[in-house]
């Protein structure tokens, strides 16, 4: 008798194209409704609803009712970086889309995963902490140092809040598109946060890019060791 977890279910529903569209879609960390999300399929808003039945009974997307629509967004972080997982792979198998848009630069640069920074910024970001001696990576093992817990505090992150979230505070994700680790968890999120809040970028509308003022990218290099 076969122990364990069982990968067949989780990879039968993000494997579908479709469902792996819609997925991709809502690693935006924006809710998006059955309609916007069969646009972003290319299906018809009947065959998304079916898709999403699934995707919400297996666990991976979670649902909320304001007024007449639906928002849709993923579960959880955990979905989210395992979706980043699974892209790294399909880049480094060479399964890459065929019609890569405008945006794709950008996105490749800086992009939101989730909720925390990814993309060659994100790679920035979490390279400047660990060459600071301000976060320890040993394996997969990320922690906040002594060091690190004075600059996070001096950014403007309560720590004492994240320490009461269910969720890491530091969490290793591998990039897709650098194939290096961002960071993820709660003090991910909050940088990310904080970078937005600062003023030092925002999150492209159309798209999961999150584009740096000329200003905002000098600071963050100046603030993450990237210069």
């Amino acid at each position: 008798m076969k122990e364990g977890p069982s990968l067949a279910p989780i990879a039968a529903l993000a494997g579908d194209p479709a469902r792996a569209n819609m997925l991709a879609a809502l690693l935006s960390g924006k809710a998006l409704t059955a309609s916007e999300l069969a646009n972003e399929a290319g299906i018809t808003a009947q065959t998304a609803s079916s898709h999403l039945s699934k995707l919400e009974s297996g666990g991976l997307v979670s649902a909320l009712k304001q007024g007449r629509h639906r928002y849709f967004r993923l579960a959880d972080a955990d979905v989210a970086e395992m979706l980043e997982k699974i892209m790294s792979v399909a880049a480094r198998m060479g399964h890459l889309r065929t019609r890569p848009g405008p945006s794709d630069p950008a996105i490749r640069k800086a992009r939101v995963c989730y909720d925390h920074l990814a993309g060659e910024m994100g790679v920035t970001l979490f390279d400047g902490l660990v060459r600071a001696g301000r976060i320890a990576a040993r394996d997969n093992e990320i922690r906040l140092t002594r060091r690190g817990d004075a600059f996070a505090r001096e950014f403007g992150i309560d720590l004492d809040a994240l320490a009461s979230e269910r969720r890491p505070l530091c969490k290793s994700c591998l990039d897709w598109s650098i194939r290096r680790s961002h960071l993820a968890g709660g003090l991910g999120a909050a940088l990310f946060a904080r970078i937005a809040d600062l003023g030092w970028a925002v999150r492209d509308r159309g798209s999961r890019a999150v584009i740096f003022t000329k200003s905002g990218e000098a600071k963050f290099l100046r603030a993450f060791g990237g210069a």
